[in-house]
């Protein structure tokens, strides 16, 4: 056969695959998701099998393994006890709270470790919602709205360096950086929940948790998973709000919104491999019919493809043992 152009030519060896290759995946691109409760005891999640609800202490150790394999950042979710959960979900803003006393922890013992922290009210409201609700169930997005800001606040003193609002209210974004640069906290940043899709996906996180609704579902302000034109609107005003980093959440399913996100603004994009699709992965590794190392990596390699600069992934650290091991 006479063919001027054989594209095997650039796979033939390892060496000319790695010349070619065009996407890169390393440590320094994944953002490890962290649970974590009150007490001394570290509880295994039954729904998310391999993961963990800490203790403060061994949250500071199992971020600070990580962060010595590369890992630069984690995001934290309390487990938050039910004596607290209000329908006002105050205790989200008390300095002396289970997420102050864990990032003041983690700053003190790795200082160059990224603390991201989850603004939203879910874990503190009685009512398992991201926002207040009204008396006849509606989410209240305005009244919300001025509860996260006390949130950020109180994280932003404590120390975190990035607040991550995931609720989905309407102007948040605006109203957070608002009230952060009047405290003095410019340097403080958001990772806002951009596109963050209402997916069935969430289920064993909500099950590590208890922060499911007490009734209702959350597709009031959750995104429709049919729509991909609206991820583009919310992009657009999240970033004319002042966002810094934009997120699509879940990634797997969802990696045509990265792709067109990243395509549509010059921020920072990132993606979060959720529960559902690491517990796929898990129940699938657990059953023989796949390698577990090398289906996380592909999971991770086709995230980035798509175009997050970040992956928010409960692999971080595994992964990044075993790509320090491969080297």
């Amino acid at each position: 056969m006479h063919l001027p152009v054989r594209p095997r030519r650039n796979r033939q060896s390892p060496a000319i695959r790695d010349l070619v290759r065009e996407t890169d995946l390393n440590p320094g691109h994944l953002i490890y998701p962290l649970f974590f409760q009150e007490g001394t005891e570290n509880t295994p999640i039954a729904s998310m099998p391999g993961c963990t609800r800490w203790s403060l202490d061994g949250l500071v150790k199992e971020a600070g393994e990580a962060h010595a394999l590369g890992v630069p950042a984690v995001v934290l979710f309390p487990r938050i006890p039910d004596e607290l959960k209000t329908r006002d979900a105050a205790a989200c803003a008390a300095d002396d709270g289970l997420v102050p006393r864990a990032i003041r922890a983690l700053k003190k013992a790795h200082p160059s470790l990224a603390v991201i922290t989850d603004v939203a009210l879910d874990p503190y409201n009685s009512d398992g919602h991201d926002g207040l609700v009204s008396d006849d169930g509606r989410i209240l997005n305005d009244e919300t709205v001025a509860v996260l800001q006390q949130q950020a606040l109180c994280h932003a003193r404590a120390g975190a360096d990035i607040v991550a609002p995931s609720d989905m209210m309407d102007g948040r974004v605006a109203a957070i950086r608002s009230a952060l640069d009047e405290a003095g906290f410019e340097a403080v940043s958001i990772m806002s929940y951009t596109a963050k899709y209402a997916s069935a996906y969430y289920g064993p996180f909500r099950g590590a948790l208890d922060s499911a609704p007490r009734a209702g579902d959350k597709k009031t302000y959750q995104m429709d998973p049919a729509n991909a034109r609206e991820a583009l609107r919310e992009a657009a005003l999240d970033e004319a709000e002042g966002a810094d980093i934009l997120m699509v959440k879940p990634a797997g399913p969802y990696l045509d919104i990265i792709t067109r996100l990243r395509d549509a603004t010059p921020l920072p994009i990132a993606a979060y491999q959720v529960s559902g699709e690491y517990l796929m992965i898990k129940s699938a590794v657990a059953a023989g019919w796949l390698d577990e190392a090398k289906i996380v990596h592909e999971s991770l390699i086709g995230i980035r493809r798509a175009g997050a600069d970040m992956i928010l992934t409960y692999f971080a650290k595994q992964w990044s043992a075993a790509w320090h091991a491969a080297r």
